[in-house]
């Protein structure tokens, strides 16, 4: 015979079910299946690509896999990134603009050694170069890198110390130099000391020389990536003020190298999601969507549809210079290396 008691307790707990289902279906979803977060360190004008890229992502993501997925954003100069990153930032991924940076990361262990097979391209699913964008009717009548250097231009590029973008800038002039002067050493470090010293603004990265330019009213000549000038000029933003677009005729290839950050992503839990937003940049949708943001991708049928959108330029990778990216870095970059001498000249 049951009890008056037993008989209240079980009435009690048929009562709580319902409650306690509402609960449970009501609860969050990050209680009931947590959310995958991942987050993305990348170059300072990116800002506008991955506003786009990532949301595709998400909706593939959560298509294939059936998960929900939240991707963060870090911008700046990628070499101000890595800094971050080595001292703690939990960046799964990097989508860089220059090899050096990733190459950072490596020494630190960070990032496996054989990042660049893991992707294709040496793992960059495009790449752009270095133009000037000038002011309505270029009236300094830029044309070449040796324009640069004259006495009655100045320039607005980023610090090559934090961007990536400004290292591919500096080279393009040293490579105009060797290419000008051949062996004259001296020639060519008096062209780049001119080229250097007539800098009006070094910001850290590529949005602010841009913003030094396009809305300061600093310079003649914004030194920048291909794409951005071409964005730009299009855009609705600077359109009223007539800038203008001049690829030299030879200048350097600048690629967007990608890699996952192997400490921060397997102790995350986010290897998985890490590779697969990696390699999504591969596919067809985006590097169409890439073009559309006037850079240049690997996509053979891609490349050949968008062939005339871009300038005919001769482009010349970086890591054909003596010593690749590590001898660049050593002879151009490091304390006290040919940048800085450079500079210290400019400015006497």
């Amino acid at each position: 015979m049951q009890t008056s008691r037993s008989r209240f307790s079980r009435r009690a707990l048929l009562g709580l079910l319902p409650a306690a289902a509402a609960v449970l279906l009501t609860a969050p979803a990050s209680a009931r299946a947590a959310e995958q977060t991942l987050l993305n360190a990348t170059y300072d004008v990116g800002r506008e690509l991955f506003s786009e890229i990532n949301p595709l992502f998400v909706a593939h993501w959560q298509k294939e896999k059936g998960q929900t997925l939240k991707i963060d954003q870090s911008y700046g100069g990628t070499s101000r990134q890595a800094q971050d990153i080595i001292q703690g930032k939990k960046a799964d991924t990097v989508t860089f603009n220059q090899v050096p940076d990733i190459d950072i990361l490596v020494k630190r262990r960070l990032v496996a050694k054989d990042w660049a097979s893991q992707f294709p391209n040496n793992a960059s699913p495009y790449y752009s170069t270095i133009a000037f964008m000038v002011r309505k009717g270029n009236p300094k009548h830029i044309r070449d890198w040796s324009d640069l250097a004259r006495p009655d231009v100045k320039l607005v590029f980023p610090n090559p110390k934090t961007s990536g973008n400004a290292r591919y800038s500096y080279l393009g002039a040293w490579n105009y130099a060797q290419e000008k002067f051949g062996g004259d050493e001296a020639a060519q470090k008096k062209f780049m000391a001119s080229f250097l010293g007539n800098v009006e603004n070094f910001p850290t990265g590529g949005r602010g020389a841009t913003v030094a330019f396009a809305q300061n009213g600093q310079g003649d000549v914004l030194l920048t990536f291909e794409s951005e000038i071409m964005n730009l000029v299009a855009g609705d933003e600077f359109r009223a003020q007539g800038f203008e677009l001049v690829v030299p005729p030879t200048s350097v290839m600048a690629a967007f190298p990608v890699a996952i950050v192997d400490k921060v992503a397997d102790a995350r839990g986010t290897r998985d999601v890490a590779k697969a937003y990696l390699q999504f940049q591969y596919s067809k949708d985006i590097q169409q969507l890439l073009a559309r943001h006037n850079l240049r991708v690997h996509d053979p049928e891609v490349k050949a549809a968008t062939e005339k959108q871009f300038a005919p330029v001769k482009l010349v990778d970086p890591a054909t210079f003596p010593g690749g990216w590590e001898g660049i870095q050593k002879t151009h970059f490091a304390s006290g290396a040919l940048l800085d001498q450079l500079l210290a000249e400019g400015r006497q």
